[in-house]
């Protein structure tokens, strides 16, 4: 089910457009339905339609009702033999656990990669902004189309809405950035879904609740997944791996490579075919004998299988953050001189008055063998503010190789500062949503409930925890490398009207005030970093025989 315009997802156009790096200047995400000639060419009829009020199709109806329909008409066609299943990424993702959700009869089985958010319609606020921090991946979808264009006389908002857009077109952060600002200006005129996130940057609980009942409905075989790009747009990463944990049916969950996919998407198309070949031909495959779980570990560059996910063999593991920008798994001593350690602190001045990002940067020795981390992550971090609120973005690299040593010695007095780093993953979390719910947390998941009630804006030079979730990745940090923590509360745009250079890396909205930030690590503060540490690199789990479901 195309989310976007279908002439797009065309044999034609693929023709035209061979298929892009995410580097390329031709790349759009868009073209994300699949390859026609490849499934075609393999015993398959391919249909790409749009659900009403989507690409030219007519406005009303119901999306996922219309996609019921449309997989219903399809199996009642002479060319059909009963047995739909559904392909492709992103918007096409997410409309198949839509419809999967209907249930309709004859829909077999659903390839959901990059599927968006779990809670919420087709990807909620949860997935999409983690700690409640706003960033701007919807703008950026519609870049250009926002900062020079008006519509005439914006129409009226129901009091509700007009209570909370005149909050938002008085608050200072937003009014930082032009086009976040044009966007509220035109009161929904103008990329709506953007807009209403502006307005009202929250969670509910009733959204959860609703999602949380969903997901008993969707009984179809599922196989989904991410890649380690993911971290970046966010919603896909937590929704595959949300919808993965919740859903009780057949399914596989795959974690592909740092690298995006290519445009027009023609990626692992032979383990979709599988999936389907299994599912809806009833040829045995042996995609079923396989472990559930498929993952690409960046560092060693390979694949490897888990039985879950997290993997049960997981050894979370803590690394304290210490002065002197170390990250050590000791803990601290009781009744030490460790007590009367300063907190570490750095000053941030808005980006009306610079493109510096400032930091605090901790770091482990160099690593005495590989150490390799797989999953979701968590920071435990004890910090005062002199404001209300701030952004705290945290970023874990890979660092190295390096030998060197640390002494009093001309040479030895600093870490070498051309060191290579590479970016696996980060976490965020609005200062003011650092509020948990201990019934749905998990020490390497802690659960905010990102509500409007649960708001509570920071006590200026106050000691709070923040509990930060750090989006799932994999990699294996070598013999010699560094384990590296980046603590910062902005980035930036690359280029001119709040344009980004790739669509799936947005900017976050970050705060109009100078702020300063104090990070506590004692035994009272133990500010922590919890990673999870898989204790056998070599291990695979075995393959398991699985009897091939008949032909219907």
């Amino acid at each position: 089910m195309a989310v976007h315009n279908k002439d797009l997802q065309t044999s034609d156009y693929a023709a035209a457009v061979p298929p892009q790096p995410a580097w390329s200047p031709l790349w759009t995400g868009t073209i994300e339905g699949g390859d026609t000639d490849f499934f075609v060419s393999r015993g398959y009829a391919r249909i790409v339609a749009n659900p009403r009020g989507v690409g030219k199709s007519e406005d009303g109806g119901s999306r996922a009702w219309d996609c019921y329909d449309i997989i219903e008409w399809i199996a009642r066609q002479s060319w059909c033999d009963g047995n739909v299943g559904m392909t492709g990424i992103s918007g096409f993702g997410a409309e198949q656990l839509a419809v999967a959700r209907q249930q309709p009869p004859h829909l077999k089985a659903i390839f959901p990669f990059d599927p968006r958010g779990a809670y919420g319609e087709l990807g909620g606020f949860r997935d999409e902004y983690p700690g409640g921090v706003i960033h701007t991946f919807r703008y950026i979808l519609s870049l250009l189309s926002v900062m020079h264009e008006t519509r005439g006389r914006p129409g009226d908002l129901s009091p509700e809405a007009e209570k909370l857009w005149q909050a938002a077109i008085d608050n200072p952060d937003y009014k930082m950035y032009p086009n976040v600002y044009n966007v509220l200006t035109m009161k929904g005129q103008i990329y709506p879904q953007f807009f209403n996130f502006l307005i009202n940057p929250f969670d509910s609980e009733e959204a959860v609740k609703k999602s949380e009942a969903e997901f008993k409905k969707v009984m179809v075989p599922t196989y989904t997944g991410s890649g380690w790009y993911g971290y970046t747009y966010k919603t896909h990463l937590n929704g595959a791996q949300h919808w993965f944990r919740e859903i009780n049916a057949p399914k596989k969950l795959l974690f592909t490579g740092p690298a995006h996919l290519e445009r027009p998407f023609h990626s692992y198309h032979g383990e979709i075919l599988r999936w389907h070949d299994y599912w809806l031909k009833g040829i045995d495959t042996g995609i079923m004998d396989e472990p559930p779980v498929k993952f690409w570990m960046m560092g060693a560059n390979k694949w490897r299988y888990a039985d879950d996910w997290p993997l049960p063999e997981t050894r979370w593991t803590k690394f304290y953050l210490h002065s002197w920008e170390r990250l050590r798994t000791a803990p601290f001593a009781p009744s030490s001189i460790e007590d009367y350690e300063e907190p570490d602190a750095f000053l941030q001045m808005p980006p009306t008055h610079t493109r510096k990002i400032e930091r605090l940067r901790y770091m482990t020795g160099p690593l005495p063998e590989d150490i390799l981390v797989a999953g979701p992550g968590a920071l435990y971090l004890y910090a005062s503010l002199d404001q209300p609120d701030t952004n705290w973005i945290v970023i874990l690299k890979d660092v190295g190789p390096d030998e060197s040593v640390r002494t009093a010695r001309p040479g030895e007095l600093d870490t070498p500062a051309d060191l290579k780093e590479r970016e696996l993953t980060r976490g965020w979390l609005k200062a003011s949503n650092r509020a948990v719910d201990p019934r749905r947390s998990r020490p390497w998941e802690p659960w905010h409930p990102l509500t409007r009630e649960a708001a509570k804006p920071v006590v200026p030079g106050e000691i709070n925890e923040y509990a930060i979730d750090i989006l799932a990745t994999a990699n294996l940090f070598k013999k010699g490398h560094r384990i590296c923590l980046d603590i910062t509360c902005l980035d930036l745009a690359e280029g001119i009207s709040g344009a980004t250079g790739v669509e799936y890396i947005p900017y976050h909205i970050c705060s109009s005030k100078t702020t300063v930030h104090k990070i506590y690590h004692n035994e009272k503060y133990p500010s922590f970093l919890l990673l999870p540490v898989i204790p056998d690199i070599e291990y695979q789990p075995k393959k398991r025989k699985v009897k091939s479901p008949l032909k219907v």
